[in-house]
């Protein structure tokens, strides 16, 4: 856990920051990949080893650009446990940096090659390999997408509860960033559904961390260490999954209100009634008018009973039959109602469930398609700090020359604010977001919150950790990685080490 006390109690400047990173034990030099190394790894996996231009510019960065983009020199397509074993044993002997990628979805940098190496390419291990019905548990190889075991357990009649945004994001790299998304607020994060995982360590070694049960009181949890270690620690091929009994039915409201401060603030009160939602998301009008115009489709008013309609919540409760689903919506319809909401409408319909939850999924997306500079945090707060919080950033637009939008996990404090322009110079917007960055990012921890929420640190948010964790946090992360990785050349220059 991140100490975030030492923000109030120390000075700590992004310059510190920096000179601490840099104060890390270095690695052997990586050695140059010779034409011998890359027939060896051809002879592993025949056919699924790319050089040069053979490698498609795509995997040179991630969904976030702007923190950098880097070519690796080799490019293998992952096929199984051993195979991944082979290679990164003579990687390790030969100190060549090894970046496991998935499907590329990330947002902060973390499976960008940097500095050349080899790139493990792990999205054609997408095989979902058994179901234990009597365990509720499913076990899939790493390269599964979210959307693929998402709709395959429905056919079981099984809900794997972890929902983030990006459904063709890669199941290793959520557990990689412990993603949350919609449904954390009553199901919790991903970390909550990792029963068992098999990882390739750094020195080509396999091992398989946890069991198919639900308590564990063994020794230190290495199966928890390594999600969320965002591929620095080991190459995760094969996970073993909790699930749950699908809900049998499903609401969703759409609620308007003229202005975000009243819209955040009635979150709260669902906890306080007892209303216990599958998910509370916000969200301001601006992006939901982007992603309409991405969509092509209009889902949410823009004016009701006269009143322009400033920003909404979308909210979904699930449980065993519509009756009892109706008495909640029409208890959460009186409780928002009370505390400003314009109205509640109703999708009810698989149709409109789909239409309204189509539009927030795709939010990302339609910002990238109108935004020539972008960049993004995901901070989490207390729930009662989202709206003081997000007043705050709003003050802060006029003193720069991009603009900022927001949305986000009302329901556990998780907000998406972005950086937007398309008249900026890139040094310059880089200049300006560095500066907005660090702000927010200390207003949250007084706030008594966290510097991300599901996407992780990667690449593109180390010095902000560095600022915030702490000396005595950074230093224990560190020796961890250096357990774990030696040689420094599993993912290197993420999280706690730079190269």
């Amino acid at each position: 856990m991140i100490a975030y006390s030492n923000l109030v109690q120390t000075d700590i400047t992004m310059e510190i920051a920096q000179k601490e990173l840099q104060n890390i034990i270095s690695p052997d030099k990586p050695l140059e990949i010779t034409p011998e190394l890359i027939e060896a790894f051809r002879q592993i996996v025949p056919g699924k080893v790319f050089t040069g231009d053979e490698i498609n510019a795509d995997y040179s960065h991630d969904e976030m650009p702007i923190y950098g983009k880097g070519a690796p020199t080799v490019l293998i397509e992952a096929t199984t446990t051993e195979d991944i074993s082979k290679i990164m044993k003579l990687c390790y002997e030969n100190s060549i940096p090894v970046i496991p990628r998935g499907a590329g979805t990330g947002l902060t940098g973390a499976a960008v090659a940097l500095h050349g190496g080899v790139m493990i390419d792990m999205s054609k291990m997408n095989k979902i390999l058994e179901y234990d019905k009597e365990n509720f548990v499913v076990r899939v190889e790493a390269g599964v997408l979210l959307n693929d075991l998402a709709e395959d357990a429905q056919k079981q009649g099984l809900l794997y509860p972890p929902d983030p945004g990006e459904k063709f994001a890669t199941l290793g790299g959520n557990v990689s960033t412990n993603a949350g998304g919609m449904r954390a607020v009553k199901y919790g994060c991903t970390r909550d559904y990792v029963r068992a995982m098999t990882v390739v360590l750094p020195t080509g070694e396999i091992v398989k961390l946890g069991a198919t049960v639900s308590k564990t009181s063994t020794g230190y949890s290495l199966l928890n260490l390594m999600v969320g270690s965002e591929g620095t620690l080991g190459i995760i091929t094969e996970l073993t999954l909790k699930l749950i009994p699908a809900p049998k039915e499903t609401i969703s409201l759409i609620i308007p209100y003229e202005n975000l401060e009243d819209c955040i603030a009635t979150v709260p009160k669902f906890f306080m009634e007892h209303l216990q939602p599958q998910a509370i998301e916000f969200m301001e009008k601006e992006i939901v008018q982007a992603s309409e115009r991405y969509l092509g489709k209009s889902v949410f008013p823009q004016k009701l009973e006269g009143v322009d309609i400033g920003a909404y919540l979308l909210v979904t409760f699930d449980g065993d039959d519509m009756e009892s689903l109706e008495e909640i919506t029409e208890k959460a319809a009186e409780v928002v109602l009370e505390a400003g909401a314009i109205d509640v409408l109703v999708a009810d319909t698989p149709a409109k469930k789909k239409d309204a939850w189509a539009a927030r999924s795709s939010f990302l997306e339609a910002i990238e398609a109108e935004t020539k500079l972008l960049d993004e945090c995901d901070v989490v707060v207390p729930v009662n700090q989202i709206a003081p919080y997000l007043t705050f950033v709003k003050s802060l637009e006029s003193n720069y020359d991009f603009s900022i939008k927001s949305f986000g996990h009302a329901g556990d404090g998780n907000l998406h604010i972005y950086a937007c322009a398309n008249d900026m110079e890139e040094a310059e917007f880089k200049k300006q977001v560095a500066d907005f960055m660090d702000i927010i990012y200390r207003k949250a921890a007084e706030c008594g919150g966290l510097i991300s929420g599901e996407h992780g640190i990667g690449y593109g948010k180390m010095d902000y950790l560095a600022a915030f964790a702490g000396e005595t946090s950074m230093r224990l992360m560190k020796g961890i990685k250096e357990v774990f990785d030696p040689k420094m050349i599993l993912n290197p220059g993420k999280i706690c080490y730079k190269l």
